[in-house]
């Protein structure tokens, strides 16, 4: 029986275009995106002797530097995704880091693999733009997690700054110190921004849509409700950290009792596609009596329609809304 090593060639190449990705990430900014950091960036730049106004500068300007790229062709796919990710390069930067992997995974797939000049330029290019992409949206979906995770407690903290009586800018100006990021810097821009006139909640509403976030909308809403109506914002705060908390508990609840569905939906997804990868590796040959024929490319072709349908209906089945 012979084996062929290309599909298994296919999937390394693709996974050397994610690592080569997240190397040049961490090599070119290292320690300062990181997340995982006690202290949080901004914290962390001033520390270094910036000023707060630098800060508040190259802290905004990295948050809206891919919104305003999104009249790129194409860019515009991933200037959201790379938005909420909060990406440190710049869209031009991000464009030919695409350029370079596509090149690279061009190069891997013409020294380990026998396919043609059109297929490799196709699927080099596909593994340079989609894996930067999935690269950028896990890193937002990572991000996105953190602050979900991290805003009841900001909340809580800005209640008892409340009640011992600091103003609501003070409170904000505490949650910047105290949290990590990525709620850190993001709460420290707010503050800084209140500092130089601009209204919190107006800057909490920016917040809340450029994340796209439904607790921090509910956040700028009770704030801004606050300070047009009046009433004890102390007040209001815990009875909304307490509804965040809850909301966090259901969305838990739910993704543990959907689990065995979802992971069931990406079997009946991916079997297919393991399927004829093992099926090429084990005997490249199984397709030769056929190959020729005028109806293999279209059913190729079908079968690869078919098989996107059966993923986003899966997709779809199992994506419960809460």
């Amino acid at each position: 029986m012979q084996i062929s090593a290309e599909p298994i060639i296919y999937i390394l190449i693709f996974v050397g275009v994610l690592a080569l990705v997240e190397g040049l990430y961490l090599t070119v900014f290292g320690k300062s995106i990181s997340l995982n950091s006690r202290v949080n960036r901004r914290l962390d730049m001033l520390e270094k002797g910036a000023g707060r106004e630098q800060v508040l500068e190259q802290l905004r300007k990295e948050v809206r530097q891919h919104i305003n790229a999104q009249g790129i062709p194409l860019y515009s796919l991933l200037a959201d995704k790379a938005q909420k990710a909060n990406i440190a390069f710049t869209p031009k930067a991000l464009i030919m880091i695409m350029f370079l992997v596509s090149a690279m995974a061009f190069m891997g797939l013409t020294v380990g693999t026998t396919a043609s000049l059109p297929v490799r330029a196709l699927v080099s290019v596909f593994m340079g733009f989609g894996g930067t992409y999935f690269w950028v949206a896990n890193k937002a979906k990572k991000r996105l997690g953190m602050i979900e995770e991290q805003l009841p407690e900001a909340v809580e903290l800005m209640v008892r700054s409340l009640r011992v009586g600091h103003p609501f800018s003070s409170a904000v100006s505490i949650v910047a110190n105290e949290v990590p990021d990525p709620l850190g810097s993001e709460f420290g821009m707010i503050a800084d921004e209140a500092a130089y006139g601009r209204d919190v909640s107006e800057s909490l509403k920016e917040l809340a849509e450029r994340m796209d976030m439904q607790d921090l909308r509910f956040l700028a809403v009770a704030v801004t409700i606050q300070q047009q109506s009046g009433g004890n914002l102390a007040e209001i705060l815990d009875g909304l950290a307490k509804v965040i908390r809850a909301r966090f508990k259901l969305f838990r609840r739910v993704k543990a009792i959907t689990a065995e569905a979802k992971w069931s939906g990406m079997f009946l997804s991916a079997f297919p596609i393991v399927a004829i990868i093992v099926l090429s590796v084990a005997k490249p040959d199984y397709y030769d009596e056929v190959r020729e024929t005028a109806l293999f490319i279209p059913c190729a072709l079908g079968v690869g329609v078919f098989l996107v349908i059966n993923m986003i209906f899966m997709r779809v089945m199992v994506n419960i809304k809460v």
